[in-house]
């Protein structure tokens, strides 16, 4: 498909540039995005109908005369029909509508898409209109004017995209109708321009940056929001996924059983293993709701739910024979109910750590209303996931998408508040606590500042100086100069006890003033406490 678009958009370049005072700039020869978004549109139409009528067509001659339609018309009508249900538009038949229609079948519409996306957006040159004026303030100013205009053209060329492929799908959706089936043309509107938008914006954002960079177009908040809704949905929808595997392998001779009944041949069960796969994200939706709390029902007065499953007949399709049996359900059943709270408080760490909030307080309600968007996209998917197959007791197939969005959005609300709450908590504390040294530095310094100060007025010491070896501070203590005995100190034991022997001995003589004391008689009791070396002069004359 991308080959032929790629001739419509070569091919009248090469004409005009042929032609003269027409330049053959590629630039200058850009298409408007409208155009482009229309070219899109119809080749994507073309190759999507191209394909479904070649399958009918294939069909109608291997099948009975008349199965698929009377004629080249009716095949036409049945392919045409094919492509509204890829789009899960609905239809009227007599007696109710068919609404239960397989999900996977939005792949091949959906795939088609994003390569015309992205061929709309290399043709029109996307990347070329981005606004060259921006404000020239802060950086941050100038980044949030470029994110806004990227984002306004991410929307221009979805709508450009989505608008023709819609309308054309009106028209598809008149040709269709036929005696047996009328498709609901609002349906087919409404779901042809959604799925258009989604893959157009999808392929412009990635036109203007890889994945990794893709959701910095959105604010902080948004953008956490946004992957905190998508990280909860993936987990509730791989829990939901592996419960149907589970249940398939654990009730697999049930399920052979229905095949075996029906007996559909080599070519009849290559088709039913194709439906049954094509379903299958249905059944895993349904099991997200299993997980949710409500569950699903497989007609009236039906109900297959942790608390109780209550069923009856249920049609022939062998998946459903993964079904429990009607009942009570095991305790080992019931504890997937704690999924969705996991699922929450995933969402609330990856929430916080995205854009964390400068409030305790806001954190949790941040964590909150992920949960709330997570209940609406859960509610979603489950309206899509069933529907009617005609009326009477199939008229309600599928989960309850308000009870659905309602306990999703509690359950992974308030774990999602917990956790954004306590890893919002600790990321502030964490960024709180600076080193010692740097943290006191400043404080440091106007203490010394202030000390200085009172020195000069004499309010304090110029020198304060704790104690050698201050219990409080050992490293303090280990700066300080180690202590020497000075010529003037004395022991306070020993200058006491000569004090008191000193009073006990008679008082000597005072000299008589005309005579100097002698300096030859020592008081050998006086030793200051054994640190004086004094010499006896009369030594020599012992000998």
């Amino acid at each position: 498909m991308t080959a032929i678009l790629d001739q419509l958009r070569t091919a009248p370049r090469s004409v005009l540039g042929k032609l003269p005072g027409v330049t053959s700039d590629d630039d200058d020869t850009r298409r408007p995005l409208p155009v482009s978004g229309m070219l899109a549109a119809a080749a994507t139409l073309g190759l999507g109908l191209a394909a479904l009528t070649t399958l009918t067509l294939i069909g109608w001659i291997a099948a009975p005369s008349g199965a698929l339609g009377a004629g080249l018309p009716g095949v036409f009508r049945t392919a045409a029909q094919l492509w509204l249900a890829a789009h899960h538009a609905g239809f009227a038949i007599s007696g109710g509508r068919v609404g239960l229609l397989p999900l996977g079948l939005m792949i091949l519409p959906a795939m088609l898409l994003y390569r015309a996306a992205r061929w709309m957006a290399r043709d029109a040159d996307l990347r070329l209109r981005l606004p060259a004026r921006l404000p020239k303030n802060s950086p941050k100013e100038q980044a949030g004017a470029r994110r806004r205009a990227q984002l306004v053209l991410v929307v221009q060329a979805g709508v450009s995209l989505a608008a023709p492929y819609s309308l054309l799908a009106g028209l598809i959706a008149i040709v269709a109708e036929n005696e047996v089936t009328q498709p609901f043309i609002g349906e087919a509107l409404l779901y042809h321009f959604v799925l258009a938008f989604m893959a157009g914006s999808l392929a412009t954002a990635r036109m203007i940056g890889p994945w990794r960079i893709m959701l910095r177009l959105l604010p902080e908040r948004v953008r956490a929001l946004t992957v905190g809704t998508v990280v909860a949905t993936l987990a509730l929808l791989v829990s939901g996924l592996v419960l149907v595997l589970v249940a398939v392998v654990l009730n697999f001779g049930q399920v052979k059983q229905l095949s075996d009944v029906l007996a559909p041949g080599f070519v009849g069960g290559v088709l039913l293993v194709l439906l049954q796969l094509l379903y299958l994200l249905n059944m895993v939706i349904w099991a997200m709701s299993y997980i949710a709390g409500p569950g699903f029902a497989i007609g009236a007065d039906t109900l297959v739910a942790p608390t109780g499953v209550q069923l009856g007949t249920v049609p022939s399709l062998p998946l459903l024979g993964a079904l429990p049996e009607s009942g009570t359900v095991s305790v080992w059943m019931m504890a997937v109910i704690a999924l969705p709270f996991a699922a929450g408080a995933v969402a609330g760490v990856i929430v916080a750590r995205i854009a964390p909030s400068p409030s305790y307080e806001a954190a949790p309600l941040w964590g909150f209303l992920t949960g709330v968007t997570t209940g609406l996209v859960a509610g979603v998917l489950a309206a899509l996931s069933g529907g009617p197959i005609g009326g009477a007791r199939l008229a309600a197939v599928g989960p309850s998408p308000w009870e659905v969005a309602l306990s999703v959005a509690l359950e992974v609300g308030v774990a999602a508040g917990i956790s954004a709450g306590v890893t919002n908590l600790l990321i502030i504390n964490k960024r709180a606590r600076v080193p010692l040294d740097k943290a006191a530095a400043p404080v440091r310094k106007a203490g010394a500042a202030l000390a200085k100060a009172a020195s000069r007025v004499g309010l304090a010491e110029s020198d304060p100086r704790p104690l050698p070896g201050h219990w409080m501070d050992a490293t303090e203590a280990d700066t300080q100069e180690i202590p020497v005995i000075r010529d003037d100190w004395q022991d306070e034991h020993a200058s006491a006890e000569a004090e008191t022997l000193a009073q006990a001995r008679p008082q000597a003589p005072e000299p008589e003033p005309g005579r100097p004391p002698r300096k030859d008689i020592v008081d050998e009791s006086d030793d200051r406490g054994g640190h004086v070396i004094y010499l006896d002069p009369y030594a020599w004359d012992r000998d």
